[in-house]
């Protein structure tokens, strides 16, 4: 039987994700060539996760906390990526997100340099919640603030991190409305400066962080996300947006068809109809030139979610703000070229954060 449409898709156009992120190769052999049905799909990623929690327990037991971090830091990125499009079972969905969270925060102490949770109060009563990473031997440091795109999570930013803790910079990856520990709550909004003005807030309330010099780093809806917030609030000194769109809705049809079911989902909309209508306002066009920090915008030639010449205008229209790095053989996110990309992207941080 050969496999559905939808386990086709998420093997087709996330493989590279997944393991520029953190799944082992020969994890994502064994689990994907076992699966036919997507009905199957968050299961068979689950028991694999179970799996590394396990080695997880056995080295903190053993009192090899290290390996520890590595296993849970695993294990929480397979549960991640068995729920991460997987909506039509939200009890399974919900469980594998749960794991997610909670392997990874039991990672948190053991690494290096350790790591904390931290609540933001947000609107109703509810926080964003964010894991932020100081550098060792820094004191106040820059920071940068990680934004998920539609289908990733705080937790899967890990591996981005790595290169602006390396450069001496704080890194801070949140939650926002409709992302990760949020999206059950709140559903995905427009104007995100709102729940990112939030967390500026509570940077600026931190003794040991530099509030002057704070960044933002945003992964494909993440990038709008940055950008617009650039747009509207002048304390960020940089942003990077990685592999985003102009204006969204026009691109609605033109995604695969668990990316359509994310911005269903996650837009905490009925139908398609009424995804399209809440995209509406997704859309930068009017903002690019109002930009008030440089931006660096990365983007594959090879995207099959946006345009890449998308990208080209909404440098063209920044007027001198945004500057484009575009990879002629990436595709989207860049993650089959993590290694080109990544470093490049932390290096320009690191520069205008220090300036």
């Amino acid at each position: 039987m050969a496999p559905d449409e939808r386990v086709r898709v998420a093997i087709e156009n996330w493989y590279p994700r997944f393991v520029a992120n953190g799944v082992d190769i020969n994890d994502f052999q064994r689990i994907t060539a076992g699966i036919e049905r997507w009905d199957d799909w968050c299961r068979s990623w689950c028991d694999w996760g179970a799996m590394h929690a396990c080695l997880g327990d056995e080295a903190e037991a053993d009192g090899f906390y290290r390996s520890a971090a590595q296993h849970f830091w695993q294990a929480a990125m397979l549960y991640h990526f068995g729920k991460f499009m997987f909506f039509h079972r939200p009890d399974e969905h919900r469980r594998a997100h749960e794991r997610t969270v909670a392997l990874y925060d039991r990672a948190l102490p053991y690494f290096d340099p350790p790591a904390q949770r931290v609540e933001i109060p947000y609107e109703e009563g509810a926080s964003i919640l964010g894991i932020l990473r100081r550098p060792a031997h820094v004191t106040r440091p820059p920071l940068v603030v990680l934004i998920p795109g539609l289908d990733s999570v705080k937790e899967e930013l890990h591996a981005y991190g790595e290169d602006f803790l390396r450069r001496g910079m704080a890194v801070l990856a949140i939650d926002g409305p409709g992302q990760g520990e949020l999206e059950f709550r709140f559903p995905m909004r427009y104007d995100y400066e709102v729940p990112l003005g939030a967390v500026l807030d509570w940077v600026e309330q931190q003794r040991d962080l530099d509030a002057r010099r704070v960044g933002a780093m945003g992964v494909s809806f993440g990038g709008y996300y940055a950008l617009r917030s650039a747009a509207c609030d002048r304390r960020l000194r940089a942003v990077i947006a990685i592999a985003m769109g102009y204006r969204f809705v026009d691109y609605f049809d033109r995604v695969p068809i668990l990316t359509r079911e994310a911005l269903i989902h996650r837009l905490h909309a009925g139908d398609a109809e009424q995804a399209r209508q809440r995209l509406e306002r997704f859309d930068l066009h009017g903002l690019m030139n109002r930009l008030g920090a440089p931006a660096l915008i990365v983007m594959g030639r090879q995207d099959r979610l946006f345009p890449a010449e998308a990208a080209e205008e909404m440098v063209r229209d920044a007027g001198g703000e945004a500057t484009l790095l575009m990879y002629e053989e990436g595709n989207h996110v860049c993650n089959n070229i993590p290694y080109k990309y990544r470093p490049k992207q932390a290096d320009w941080m690191m520069r205008r954060l220090s300036a």
